[in-house]
């Protein structure tokens, strides 16, 4: 009798463990809404942005003392490629000296400016992590519907990946914030939108970008803005244009088609001779695909083809009356570009990020037209040094300028450089330089281009000849110096 009740006890308790356990498993499905999912789904690839920048008064002087002033600030970005390349208003990272990201798993790193549109208050940053990282979903903004739930993560008052949830107040606002910035074609949102949200996403149920966060109305209550992602991915596409950052031209123009149904990019035309022209591409194809990316709109197309070197080939699939044939895509080939990079980036609203601005004494980037006289100061400084040069594409420049590297009394700064190709055995330069280095300056002057080569070494300085000093770059480290004897030469 006494087994028997306690064989009905542990009966009892085990039914009780089971419908407890049953009851979690409901409580838990209940709580495991969409809005919970969407969260879940984006948020790794929302980062955290932190910015430093000396006071006015401190930059106006000429050192900067263990007293001066550091004004700091805070943003949001979205990564928009894997290799580190993120999106974030412009107004975030203006004028700033320190740019730290932090992601989803707390680690950070430090963030260099690319290109950025202060019109549309866009800007790209770049990061050099050691994972790769998870490009945020996205959705379109042409069929947004009023009152549907949407979500705002960012880095609000500086508390890390805040989460918050409303709907989509209201369609085609236009803002003036003050005399010199506007914004059109705003989306309102009542989700809150606090300081440190500025370049952060606002996001459907279904976990896809469908805005970007950009401004909120002082003195109100949850009164936010945010650009719609259609129109921020047109910005995109022209902030990764691989002929502004790299120098190489695809041929292409194209015209994104976004709705409810379909995002498809669409050839309008295609250059005569160019890489897309000799690749096999006409006007009326549809990219799917570039190097296994899926091609959804311009953005897609530029990210796909950004940073490859020349000679690299690629498929690149199509559809073309109904059925899909994959072509392939040699990068560089073709015609070169006859517009200046400079001049291109004057033909809109971007520019390449500040300090990075092309001077006369400021080389194309690589891969664009040189004359017969640059040459022939390249060939000088292969014939006196011992190098062969050429010039840094202006992913690279913008990866120099970006950082600050210790100085005696200040943190030092570079404009750029030229990248050693080679180095001639038994030359001056072979003693101090490798082929890989980049070389920063040179007699007291920026290497920048063949305008700088031609300069330092004019026939006045090679007639009196002594030792010149030399700064380099190399891969992983800080900048070094060392010395050229052209005595020896």
């Amino acid at each position: 009798m006494f087994q028997l009740v306690i064989r009905s006890i542990m009966l009892a308790a085990a039914l009780w463990t089971s419908l407890t356990h049953l009851s979690c498993l409901k409580a838990g499905d209940a709580r495991d809404t969409p809005l919970v999912r969407a969260v879940q789904l984006s948020r790794k690839s929302v980062v955290n942005i932190h910015t430093e920048r000396m006071s006015a008064e401190d930059k106006d002087s000429k050192f900067f003392s263990s007293k001066s002033r550091k004004v700091t600030g805070m943003g949001t970005g979205i990564v928009i490629d894997e290799r580190g390349y993120i999106v974030t208003n412009y107004h975030v990272i203006q004028d700033v000296d320190v740019i730290t990201v932090t992601l989803d798993g707390g680690s950070s790193y430090e963030g260099c400016p690319v290109s950025y549109d202060r019109k549309h208050d866009l800007a790209i940053i770049r990061i050099t992590a050691t994972e790769q990282l998870t490009v945020m979903n996205m959705g379109t903004s042409s069929d947004l519907m009023l009152a549907e739930t949407v979500y705002a993560v960012g880095n609000a008052f500086g508390y890390e990946h805040t989460v918050t949830a409303g709907i989509v107040s209201q369609l085609n606002r236009d803002v003036e914030v003050d005399e010199t910035q506007s914004y059109e074609n705003l989306i309102q949102t009542d989700a809150s939108i606090n300081p440190g949200n500025s370049g952060g996403p606002l996001i459907n149920l279904n976990g896809e970008v469908i805005g970007i966060n950009v401004a909120i109305r002082s003195g109100a209550q949850r009164i936010g803005f945010a650009i719609p992602i259609d129109d921020a991915r047109r910005t995109i596409a022209r902030l990764m244009s691989v002929e502004r950052l790299n120098g190489i031209p695809h041929g292409l123009a194209t015209k994104d088609i976004k709705s409810a149904e379909e995002k498809t990019l669409v050839v309008e035309q295609v250059t005569a001779e160019s890489a897309a022209d000799l690749c096999g591409i006409k006007t009326g194809d549809v990219i799917r695909s570039i190097r296994g990316i899926t091609v959804l709109d311009g953005t897609d197309l530029e990210r796909s083809l950004l940073d490859l070197p020349r000679g690299k080939v690629v498929d690149v699939v199509v559809a073309r009356d109904g059925r899909e044939q994959t072509l392939q895509l040699t990068v560089g080939v073709g015609k070169p570009t006859r517009t200046p990079v400079a001049a291109i980036s004057q033909q809109s609203d971007v520019n390449v990020a500040d300090n990075h601005r092309r001077t006369a004494e400021t080389p194309e980037v690589s891969g664009t037209v040189i004359s017969d006289a640059e040459q022939g100061v390249m060939n000088r400084a292969w014939e006196l040094l011992g190098l062969r040069l050429e010039n840094l594409n202006e992913v690279e420049r913008i990866e120099i300028v970006g950082k600050a590297y210790p100085g005696a009394r200040k943190p030092v700064r570079y404009n750029g450089g030229l990248r050693v190709v080679s180095v001639r055995s038994g030359s001056v330069a072979s003693r101090f330089v490798n082929e890989g280095d980049i070389l920063l300056g040179l007699d007291g002057f920026e290497t920048l281009g063949p305008t700088n080569i031609s300069y330092i070494l004019r026939d006045a300085r090679i007639s009196n000849p002594a030792p010149m000093k030399c700064q380099i770059l190399r891969k992983g480290g800080s900048p070094i110096e060392g010395t050229l004897m052209l005595k020896n030469l």
